[in-house]
């Protein structure tokens, strides 16, 4: 009797444990100033992830991500950058430099994080989750170039993206902020 309800508990628990979905929470990434963060620190907000680039034409979209930051940070709402060189060498600097380059011409205040790589061999957990439906259950995305937005909601679950050339300020964006 044991043995016949102990197998079928046993897959079931099985089955259970393996379709759990990873969230946001789930990722510790260090921040550009070099302090480790449980990204569960934003939860109960959406998060808008971004790879970032400073020596990218669409660099100038800094000012729009600040902007937005700004506009709805206090709804609920942040975004994370995450600058990345895997894009012709667009981001050479240190993170020190980054921060640096960022505040002074874009006056950014959105949380900023150490250089990761979003693609290719070395791709940070972080983006293995943003970028393949098998770990965030929700799509496939391949990160195309500097600037890709990716939107979490406030439990934790990737919503969406958004490709590099759409402003922050693009009405999907503005839309699930808003919703």
């Amino acid at each position: 009797m044991k043995k016949t309800l102990f197998i079928p508990l046993l897959m079931l628990a099985f089955a259970l444990s393996g379709n759990a979905q990873k969230t946001l929470y789930d990722f510790t990434v260090t921040t550009i100033d070099g302090n480790p963060v449980n990204l569960s620190k934003y939860k109960g907000k959406k998060v808008l992830i971004v790879n970032t680039a400073s020596k990218c034409g669409l660099t100038p979209q800094y000012k729009e991500l600040e902007a937005l930051y700004q506009k709805y940070k206090d709804q609920n709402f942040v975004i994370l950058g995450f600058p990345s060189n895997d894009f012709m060498n667009q981001e050479p600097g240190t993170d020190e430099e980054i921060k640096e380059f960022c505040e002074a011409n874009y006056g950014v205040t959105f949380p900023m994080m150490s250089k990761i790589s979003v693609k290719g061999d070395t791709q940070n957990p972080l983006y293995v989750w943003l970028t393949h439906k098998s770990q965030n259950g929700v799509l496939n995305a391949d990160v195309s170039w500097n600037f890709q937005k990716f939107m979490v909601d406030e439990n934790g679950y990737l919503v969406d993206y958004t490709n590099p050339r759409e402003s922050p300020f693009t009405k999907k964006i503005v839309d699930w902020i808003e919703n």
